[in-house]
């Protein structure tokens, strides 16, 4: 597998990022290793919240929430996934699949030690984490999913999804920092959008993001879809509380809330919210009202 390394002199002076980079190396699936980058900051010995990103951003999408969790007493750890931010990125959009990135991520947080975990994901970082808490129940104490979904193609996506499917196949150069603005009703600086263009020196660092929307199973033959049923059957016996907090400015996961309220039994009579006046990307428009939301819910249960 060939592999990608942003320099690291992309990753100087980003505004409001001023967190020391950490590294972990997991087997790739190929005999070779990827280095995962990830953020730990905060108490070792507080409460431990996992912040998963998405498609395609990077670990910066928290850096408004980070210090309030710090500030709280808890740990905040944030990871790149593979192919974005500082972590590795495979050359080959051959070499990403579903199943590869909920591998590399198990191995990562097995390898770290995680436990206790209060899992915050959102978009990828909930078609990931999802996948993670219904394999190892055990390690995560509460779950807060935040426009995310877990589809199993038996039901259609809707026609926003599709467009930016369909978008994301066909553009020749994959405009990372207008895909970030296009997810939030806030107007973001130059130096924020330069900030999230910084892991992608050219269209060959892109592969990663690229492949990631045609990886949501669509149709229920595909590649994740039995994956993605099996992880139901374990999350409809998740009693550990679980809340949603969808924004109400995003298109393409509207409403997708009310399955895991009804479904999953850690949810049933848990305050769910719905994070006004931000859109997709609600860590950018809204971050610190999302963390107030998380560390409200963890001191509550």
């Amino acid at each position: 597998m060939r592999k990608l390394r942003t320099p690291d002199e992309r990753f100087e002076g980003l505004p409001e990022y001023p967190f020391k980079p950490h590294y972990l190396e997991v087997p790739d699936g190929e005999g070779g290793f990827l280095r995962i980058h990830y953020l730990d900051e905060g108490n070792p010995e507080g409460e431990t919240v996992l912040l998963l990103h998405g498609e395609p951003s990077w670990s910066y999408l928290y850096r408004k929430m980070i210090p309030l969790f710090v500030e709280t007493g808890f740990r905040a750890v944030v990871p790149d996934l593979v192919g974005f931010g500082r972590s590795d990125k495979p050359a080959d959009r051959k070499d990403y699949s579903y199943r590869r990135h909920v591998e590399w991520m198990r191995e990562w947080l097995l390898r770290l030690g995680l436990k206790d975990i209060n899992l915050v994901c959102q978009d990828w970082g909930g078609l990931i984490g999802l996948r993670l808490v219904a394999e190892r129940p055990e390690l995560f104490s509460r779950v807060v999913a935040a426009n995310t979904g877990l589809p199993s193609g038996d039901y259609p996506l809707g026609e926003a999804f599709m467009a930016w499917r369909k978008f994301s196949q066909e553009v020749p150069e994959l405009p990372i920092g207008r895909i970030i603005q296009s997810g939030c009703l806030s107007v973001l600086s130059p130096e924020v959008l330069a900030a999230y263009e910084a892991p992608f020196p050219d269209e060959s660092y892109k592969e990663g993001a690229r492949i990631f929307p045609s990886l949501v199973p669509l149709t229920p033959d595909d590649p994740a879809a039995e994956d993605n049923r099996r992880a139901w059957e374990s999350l409809r016996e998740f009693d550990r509380p679980f809340l949603t907090a969808f924004s109400d400015g995003d298109p393409i996961t509207r409403g997708g809330e009310t399955i895991f309220q009804s479904l999953i039994p850690g949810a049933h009579g848990q305050p769910h919210v719905t994070i006004t006046g931000a859109g997709h990307f609600l860590q950018e428009d809204k971050g610190e009202e999302l963390a107030e939301v998380v560390i409200r819910f963890i001191r509550s249960t």
